[in-house]
């Protein structure tokens, strides 16, 4: 939690635009001291975790981790509670938790599109597009692969090349976009659709941004759980 508390203390106060020494004189305390607490070199209080809910108008739980959601609210979707029992082992028998993963990411890709429509640039809206596109296909073919009597010849890529093709696919898709961004594919797209923060984007999309804050803290979760 000090990791989060000291990335999240950060995070708001360049959000908000303000320098460490005017965000330590509103906190009544030094710049080093703020400085240490960014840092994760000291810990705080609950006191002063209280106080930085209250200057950034925030939920503790957010400051520490606990919550994806400035509010505070926990969707997470690894604590849903058994519906009714409806678990056995690692087979899932309830709707619940498919439902709940559905969501967060339709409503992650509704953000991800709307700002897509606002770029209105072709290089950036294709190769996101073709990404996402392969990266259903891939997860549709591995489950239908799944049942061994599922015709294969619905496919036109072979079972012995489709895997690693539909990986240098995007990873092609991938390279393009990284180029387009960075001004190597000609003038770079304008920034102006790109421009978020966690607030921005809680007030923009009111109903869908938790969702996407959820995502994230999940799909970082399972990236940490991946490698170590």
């Amino acid at each position: 939690m000090a990791v989060e508390f000291s990335r999240v203390i950060t995070l708001l106060r360049k959000e908000r635009g303000i320098t460490q020494k005017q965000a330590a004189a509103d906190l009544g305390i030094s710049q080093a001291q703020l400085s240490h607490y960014e840092k994760g070199i000291r810990e705080c209080g609950l006191d002063f975790v209280v106080q930085v809910a209250d200057y950034y108008g925030v939920s503790c739980d957010y400051l520490l981790g606990r919550s994806a959601e400035r509010s505070g609210q926990t969707i997470t979707v690894e604590e849903l509670p058994d519906a009714g029992g409806a678990t056995a082992g690692s087979v899932y028998h309830g709707s619940v938790l498919p439902t709940m993963y559905k969501k967060l990411i339709e409503n992650s890709l509704d953000i991800l599109f709307d700002r897509l429509e606002k770029c209105r640039d072709k290089r950036v809206v294709v190769p996101v597009s073709n990404y996402l596109m392969l990266a259903v296909y891939r997860m549709f073919r591995l489950l239908y692969h799944a049942a061994p009597g599922n015709v294969t010849s619905m496919f036109r890529i072979s079972p012995a090349r489709w895997e690693r093709e539909a990986d240098a696919a995007m990873c092609l898709q991938e390279s393009q976009l990284a180029a387009t961004v960075a001004g190597e594919e000609g003038a770079r797209p304008s920034p102006a659709a790109f421009e978020m923060n966690t607030e921005s984007l809680a007030r923009e999309y009111p109903r869908r941004a938790t969702s996407l804050m959820n995502l994230i803290k999940n799909s970082e979760e399972t990236i940490r759980r991946g490698v170590r």
